[in-house]
C-alpha cells in the first residue's frame, strides 16, 4: 500500500496529462480508469479523467442537429499526480497505448495549454467551429427566395445561428439551415 500524499505534495505535483488510446476507445478507457480509481482507492492521486468533447452542428436530411464530437480523437486527459503506482494503473488500462512524452516520464500539459483547452471546451467555441462555416466560404442557398443561388459568407453569428452572405453583391441574412457548403 502506498503512503498517503500530503496536501502540499498534491498541489505541487498535480497536473493534466495526455494519454494516447486506440482510436474509438476513449470513452471505454475513461470508464475503465474511473472503475480502477474507485476500486483501488486512488482518488488521492488520480483526480479526473475526461474525453474532451464539443457540440457541433451537423446537417442531415435537411435538418440541423447538434452532435457531440471528440476534440482530440485518440486521446484522453487525466488530472493526476504521477508516481509509480498511478503511472502503472493508467499505462496498463486496456485501450491505452501510452502517455504523451517519453514512456517513463510523461510530460504534463503546461498551465497555458490546460487553460486554452478548457476555455475552448467550456465557452470558447469559435463560430466557425460550432456552425461549420468560415468567413469567405462559398455556399449554396438551399431554402428561401434565393434557393439554388451561390453566395459567399461575410459574417457569422453563432449565438443566433445566422450567416450574413453576399448573393450577387447583395447582402442577405440567412439561418444556417438555409445554406450548404460547396
Amino acid at each position: 500500500m502506498e503512503k498517503k500524499i500530503s496536501e502540499s505534495e498534491r498541489i505541487s505535483d498535480r497536473a493534466w496529462y495526455v494519454v494516447h488510446t486506440f482510436s474509438g476507445y476513449e470513452k471505454r478507457v475513461k470508464a475503465t480508469l474511473e472503475k480502477k480509481i474507485a476500486a483501488q482507492g486512488l482518488e488521492d492521486v488520480i483526480f479526473d479523467v475526461i474525453v474532451p468533447m464539443r457540440d457541433e452542428s451537423e446537417f442531415k436530411d435537411g435538418r440541423r442537429r447538434i452532435v457531440k464530437k471528440k476534440v482530440f480523437p485518440g486521446y484522453v486527459l487525466v488530472d493526476m499526480i504521477v508516481n509509480d503506482n498511478s503511472w502503472f494503473v493508467v499505462r496498463n488500462t486496456q485501450g491505452v497505448t501510452g502517455f504523451v512524452g517519453s514512456e517513463k516520464n510523461p510530460v504534463p500539459l503546461s498551465e497555458e495549454e490546460t487553460e486554452k483547452i478548457f476555455t475552448e471546451l467550456v465557452d470558447g467555441r469559435a463560430a466557425d467551429d460550432t456552425l461549420g462555416f468560415n468567413v469567405n466560404d462559398n455556399v449554396r442557398i438551399i431554402d428561401g427566395i434565393f434557393e439554388n443561388r451561390l453566395a459567399v459568407v461575410k459574417s457569422i453569428d453563432a449565438a443566433k445561428q445566422r450567416l450574413k452572405v453576399l448573393v450577387e453583391d447583395m447582402p442577405v441574412d440567412l439561418d444556417v439551415s438555409q445554406v450548404e457548403k460547396i
